[in-house]
């Protein structure tokens, strides 16, 4: 399928190849290709799991390195290639995120994957896999784990599991909506009974439009800021700065809640090597502004969401200061998540406030 440009660049954006969808019944891999976090806490990873089989009518597939602490990138290598090269897996779901997917990168096998599309959902330290996929000129997913969605406080969001089976199962276009609450709070994984009731939510705020005086369409790039900031520094894995015209960027930062000005920095960096003003659209998620290494009130999170928009607008008014932008989605690492195709086409509608996606 082919893809436009936004029309503030005009033109055709990238093609991406949309993989084959599963149905009920199908069987998923389930692997760790960061931390294996399940081999630490396989009881929340059962949670996951259950919902995969029971919900949607799945067939699990784990694989050895999924619950293995300490696997070498060669071993998670050789998993992900196996997932994809097998005829019978239909898709491929992340366990969780980690700190080092980028060592697995250059063992993976690329003509068995470009000859074997699946879908592929993951998030965070899977920003590598996404922009890897994204390179092979293949569609992908933008969220999902067995550890944090599926295993969520108070049961699986409706929100989230709605955007899980479009993904796996649709080929839908659906409109993106801000949620009615969201939070930023986690549950204790080392104490199962934390998982039983929802954590403490706040009202959504409604999300903030620029420059939104018109409509930009495109094929989706970009994920989480940080790891993207990684694979820049490499090099090695982001192309030459046209190859993302007119694709609606949409970035999203972790719970190591990097600071207003780190932000801007990364940006900073991709704005001086020319990257930044490839882009017609950017969408930010909502920040994530609570974790254990930083306990914020309501207020400070407030505040510390503000500082972060400020941040990545400076960076876009000297680097894309045309650019239309939105901040608030929610396909970051807030609660619930939405999943967002990664290579498919997203419309972000200025005039009309609304972001529509094809799965």
């Amino acid at each position: 399928m082919t893809f436009s440009g936004g029309q503030a660049r005009g033109g055709e954006a990238r093609s991406l190849l949309t993989p084959p969808k599963v149905v009920a019944g199908d069987r998923i891999a389930v692997v760790s290709p960061s931390w294996a976090g399940p081999g630490v806490f396989p009881e929340v990873h059962e949670i996951g799991l259950r919902v995969l089989t029971e919900v949607l009518g799945l067939e699990v597939v784990e694989y050895p390195t999924t619950r293995q602490l300490g696997a070498s990138p060669v071993e998670r290598a050789r998993d992900l290639n196996a997932a994809f090269e097998d005829p019978d897996i239909g898709a491929i779901l992340a366990t969780i995120g980690g700190s080092d997917q980028i060592t697995v990168l250059p063992l993976l096998d690329q003509e068995v994957i470009r000859a074997n599309p699946k879908p592929f959902l993951g998030y965070s330290d899977n920003t590598n896999l996404l922009n890897f996929l994204w390179r092979l000129g293949i569609v992908s997913y933008h969220g999902g784990s067995t550890m944090v969605q599926l295993a969520r406080a108070g049961g699986v969001h409706h929100d989230f599991l709605d955007s899980l089976r479009r993904a796996l199962f649709t080929n839908d276009t659906v409109e993106i909506a801000p949620l009615e609450r969201f939070t930023d709070l986690q549950s204790e994984w080392g104490d199962l009974s934390t998982l039983v009731e929802p954590l403490a939510t706040t009202p959504e705020a409604g999300w903030h439009w620029y420059n939104a005086d018109r409509t930009v369409s495109g094929p989706t790039w970009g994920g989480n800021l940080e790891i993207l900031h990684w694979n820049l520094a490499a090099n090695r894995w982001i192309d030459s700065n046209s190859t993302y015209s007119g694709c609606v960027l949409m970035l999203e930062t972790s719970e190591e809640m990097p600071s207003s000005d780190v932000v801007y920095r990364m940006l900073r960096d991709a704005g001086e090597r020319g990257l930044l003003s490839q882009f017609p659209a950017v969408i930010f998620a909502k920040a994530k502004a609570w974790h254990t290494h930083a306990p914020l009130d309501e207020s400070q999170r407030a505040a510390f969401r503000d500082d972060q928009e400020r941040a990545v607008l400076r960076a876009l008014y000297e680097y894309n200061p045309s650019a239309l932008s939105v901040f608030g989605p929610d396909f970051g690492h807030t609660d619930p998540q939405v999943i967002l195709p990664y290579g498919g086409q997203m419309t972000v509608d200025g005039p009309a406030r609304t972001i529509t996606v094809t799965y």
